[in-house]
């Protein structure tokens, strides 16, 4: 939790998040993302000042793990002074122990936000889903947060002016943006009227731009001029083809192999392969999404 130093911008952490949605849609299926359709509401996490504080955070706790879909999960709730925004015990359940920082008795309105990235805790500790280091668990938790759609309150939670800063999650805000902005393309949705801080709106117009390239870049028909040039001249040299480019080619065995590409999909970023033959059409195996290409 980022209590008034310096808030981290930018995308340090993007191959991590873009791994945890495809490690998303393989723990899950394409059928369950999709029940995940409708986010949180705003309303049902309210929390304003005359509020119980005790009474009122088991009630947002009780309506976030409704929306992962927890039945028989059990919250309990307590406050304490500590240096992270929150912890839980992952226990065997169903009941598990939530400490939120003492800051939160004061900052009511950013509870929803702290519960939703220790209720995802339980959901992927139930799915049995991780990553090998705890630094990358982090990633994975803000992203399938947002992905599902209670991560909006933890960007929401950050705000930022020229004497204090506030910021909940491992992500920086432009990455939420930028996973938020994938569930909005995916869902039709638009997180952004949910915003009460400026400076999270700010972010989600930067996250949704970089989230758009995903889909603009070649082989996709939605490249633009400068990016099918660059494509053209790495398909005729495909040795050199640089990293950065997001594609990769690769010659079938035996002389004479067939050129194939790989790509990125732009739903669930798993890497899809493709004959180097022209205009095709593709779905991705993983989220089902068609992609007009051009090999």
């Amino acid at each position: 939790m980022a209590d008034g130093g310096p808030v981290e911008h930018g995308y340090p952490h993007l191959e991590t998040v873009r791994a945890a949605v495809t490690a998303l849609y393989r723990r899950l299926s394409y059928d369950t993302v999709r029940t995940f359709s409708a986010s949180v509401p705003p309303a049902d996490v309210a929390f304003c000042d005359t509020d119980d504080l005790h009474l009122g955070a088991q009630r947002v706790a009780r309506e976030v793990v409704r929306h992962f879909r927890l039945p028989d999960a059990r919250l309990v709730v307590g406050f304490r002074e500590m240096t992270h925004a929150a912890h839980v015990e992952l226990a065997a359940g169903p009941e598990y122990f939530v400490e939120l920082n003492d800051r939160f008795r004061t900052h009511r309105r950013d509870i929803g936000a702290a519960l939703a990235h220790e209720v995802t805790h339980v959901y992927l500790h139930r799915l049995d889903l991780a990553f090998p280091t705890t630094a990358e668990n982090e990633i994975l938790t803000d992203t399938v947060a947002a992905y599902l759609g209670a991560g909006w309150l933890l960007l929401d939670a950050y705000r930022e002016d020229g004497v204090s800063s506030q910021k909940l999650g491992y992500l920086t805000p432009e990455e939420f943006g930028y996973v938020l902005a994938k569930r909005a393309l995916l869902f039709d949705e638009d997180p952004s009227v949910w915003f009460t801080s400026p400076q999270a709106y700010s972010a989600y117009v930067k996250g949704r731009e970089r989230a758009l390239r995903d889909g603009q870049q070649p082989p996709l028909t939605g490249a633009g001029w400068a990016g099918r040039r660059r494509y053209a001249h790495d398909r005729r040299h495909p040795s050199g083809c640089r990293p950065a480019a997001g594609y990769a080619f690769t010659s079938g065995p035996g002389p004479g192999g067939e050129l194939r590409v790989s790509f990125p999909c732009p739903t669930c970023l798993q890497r899809i392969r493709l004959p180097v033959r022209g205009r095709v059409r593709a779905r991705c195996g993983l989220c089902r999404t068609v992609l007009e290409c051009d090999t």
